[in-house]
């Protein structure tokens, strides 16, 4: 591959360096970001020889060229002239790009409320579960009802708290004193004089008494502003004294700001927001589920379905059940996996029969973006019929006032959420199921889809027009897990360039610890600064790509250590990269663990294991 030709032919399609705000490259793609998206020829680009595919996603143009990213990388780089971004050095800081509004508060509620859903779906079960205990005969005045209940309800209760920590991420200040701010406005002295409704006041100042527990939107606001308090303690605090001077500003300045101004102003927004949403839903209750049905695909494509977020967890804080995200929700994801299904049911192409059939499942179950990125959107009539089929579902699910309960990503494994103080809830989420999941189906079968043809159906092409790939004729080969943890098909992985097998086959690990070891005997042939990433070429003849994580390029190597470098001999077993678990999911990301055969079209056949926990040196991906 002439990568420097690859460089020059790819310059122009995305609308030449100056357009490029920001150039960095993961273990396979090519990652732009650009001053003006639309100069950038996607349509070109994906035709151009050498490109794999071409993936949206994160607010990221990726650009699929395999294993050698990091030579094309370079080449890239040449071309503008060796700069990371259109007019400014690679080695100076990137101008930041500039965004709209609501996608500043949209990248603002996702950085802040990732780290908080698993909490919020924890609880969220633990609350589903208790419904079925109750209705199993569980007494709610019980002590273990009482216990179950206050567990499930932590998250909750202390959102500010947990939100703070995403909110010092997302505005890069101290997550342990913002942690503590939120503390503040939630401690017992405080709380007790909300309580006592007496007038306060702080050096004069009337101090507006506002009970925070359960609330979102002041605490964003507020370690926004203690961000910027932190950076003037930072930059005027004596180097000598800044160890003890610099948190006592930091506190000092901003929780009376929080109390006094931010506070209160947050509590306002949102008294505000739940008002509009239960005045629309008083007004016209069908609205609200029949466009999040309806829309959902496009929200989660865009990113902008965290927007609903806060509003959902307000009303299950101060409600005890939402009506804004999970009806709809419920009815878009049954409806996408009715879709899909139908697809697999129709399609004739093997391939595509069976990431249909999976991504299918997984989708009534909850979880879409397999079927979404691997199916719904590469066939595009599929995603009208989910969106019809979502659309009817939520009609139904808004006349019958059906609400949910607690914070699960909607489908049939989240229905228990769904049980509560209405004994007929439940019994609207099963038909609000069925009339999604049939619309979508029906819908998908009778607007079809372009099938395409196996491989084996198609016609060859001439001899002499494409140079055949070598064949490994007659051999047979193996690699071990990696990784430990528990083992899952591609099609699972919420990535839709390894869910749609574009760099191999193989499959993923979900790790149970942060040890990467030799899945044969080989040589290391890639290892990116991130470290977060490695190739292997084994002398069995499998070249493997072990990929930590999903998009966890963008921790530019923090959680990661590497133990080897390209060029490496290493032996089957021997370990090549640690990583911290713990925190790359506390900082939003995936941990789960694609490991690609990336040339698995020069084998027969490829399988591998999936389905069950594995160990280190268990046989996982077997070749023939």
């Amino acid at each position: 591959m002439d990568y420097k030709k690859l460089a020059y032919d790819l310059l122009p399609l995305v609308g030449g360096a100056q357009n490029i705000s920001k150039l960095t490259h993961c273990a396979t793609r090519l990652r732009f970001e650009f001053h003006d998206r639309s100069k950038v020829d996607e349509k070109a680009i994906e035709k151009t020889p050498g490109v794999i595919s071409v993936v949206e996603k994160g607010g990221q143009f990726q650009v699929v060229v395999g294993n050698d990213v990091p030579i094309t990388y370079r080449a890239l780089i040449n071309e503008m002239g060796g700069t990371a971004a259109g007019g400014s050095s690679a080695t100076d800081p990137e101008p930041e790009k500039k965004q709209s509004i609501i996608n500043r508060i949209v990248s603002v509620i996702s950085t802040t409320f990732t780290p908080v859903i698993p909490a919020l779906i924890g609880g969220g079960m633990i609350k589903a579960v208790l419904s079925i205990l109750v209705l199993c005969g569980l007494s709610d005045t019980s002590s273990t009802y009482q216990i179950l209940n206050f567990v499930s309800d932590a998250a909750f209760y202390f959102m500010p708290v947990l939100l703070a920590y995403g909110a010092a991420i997302k505005f890069e200040c101290n997550p342990v004193l913002a942690m503590t701010l939120a503390c503040a406005l939630l401690h017992p002295t405080w709380t007790g004089m909300v309580s006592a409704g007496e007038a306060v006041d702080f050096f004069g100042i009337p101090v507006r008494l506002v009970d925070y527990t359960y609330s979102v939107i002041p605490i964003i606001l507020s370690i926004w502003i203690m961000s910027y308090v932190e950076r003037f303690a930072e930059k005027y605090t004596p180097s000598v004294i800044k160890f003890f001077l610099k948190p006592l500003i930091i506190l000092f300045i901003s929780a009376p700001i929080a109390l006094l101004v931010v506070g209160p102003f947050g509590a306002f927004l949102n008294t505000l927001i739940e008002t509009a949403a239960n005045a629309i839903n008083a007004r016209a209750s069908w609205l609200l589920p029949m466009l999040m049905g309806a829309f959902q695909p496009f929200l989660v494509l865009t990113g902008t379905a965290w927007a609903m977020t806060p509003i959902a967890t307000v009303q299950i804080s101060s409600l005890g059940y939402e009506i804004v995200n999970g009806p709809g929700m419920l009815a878009s994801n049954i409806a996408q996996g009715g879709a899909t299904l139908a697809v697999a049911c129709k399609s004739k192409n093997h391939q595509l029969r069976q990431l249909a059939a999976s991504s299918g499942f997984t989708a009534v179950m909850g979880i879409t973006e397999p079927c979404l990125y691997g199916v719904i959107l590469k066939l595009k009539k599929p995603l009208i019929a989910s969106m019809i089929g979502g659309g009817i579902g939520g009609i139904y699910a808004g006349l019958s006032g059906l609400v949910r309960y607690a914070f699960v990503s909607p489908g049939l494994a989240a229905l228990p959420a769904f049980i509560g103080e209405n004994p007929m809830n439940i019994v609207h989420a099963i038909i609000t199921c069925v009339i999604s999941f049939v619309a979508g189906f029906i819908a998908c079968w009778v607007l079809g889809f372009d099938d395409p043809a196996n491989e084996e159906d198609a016609a060859p092409a001439p001899a002499s027009a494409v140079p055949a790939a070598p064949k490994a004729e007659g051999k047979a080969a193996a690699a071990v897990a990696p990784v430990a943890g528990h083992a899952v098909a591609l099609e699972e992985v919420n990535d839709a360039v390894f869910a749609q097998k574009v760099l191999g086959d193989g499959l993923a690990i979900q790790p149970t610890e942060g040890k990467v070891c030799a899945p044969v005997d080989g040589e290391i042939t890639s290892l990116p600064d991130s470290k977060h990433a490695v190739g292997i070429r084994g002398d069995n003849g499998m070249e493997l790509l072990i990929h930590v994580g999903i998009d966890t390029v963008n921790l530019q190597g923090r959680c990661y250590e590497a133990h080897v470098k390209a060029g490496d001999r290493v032996h089957r077993g021997d370990l090549l990269i640690s990583f911290d678990r713990e925190a790359i999911e506390a900082a939003g990301y995936e941990t789960v663990t694609p490991v690609l055969l990336t040339n698995s079209d020069e084998y027969k056949r490829c399988t591998a294991v999936t389905g069950r926990d594995v160990a280190v040196g268990d046989t996982v991906l077997t070749v023939e």
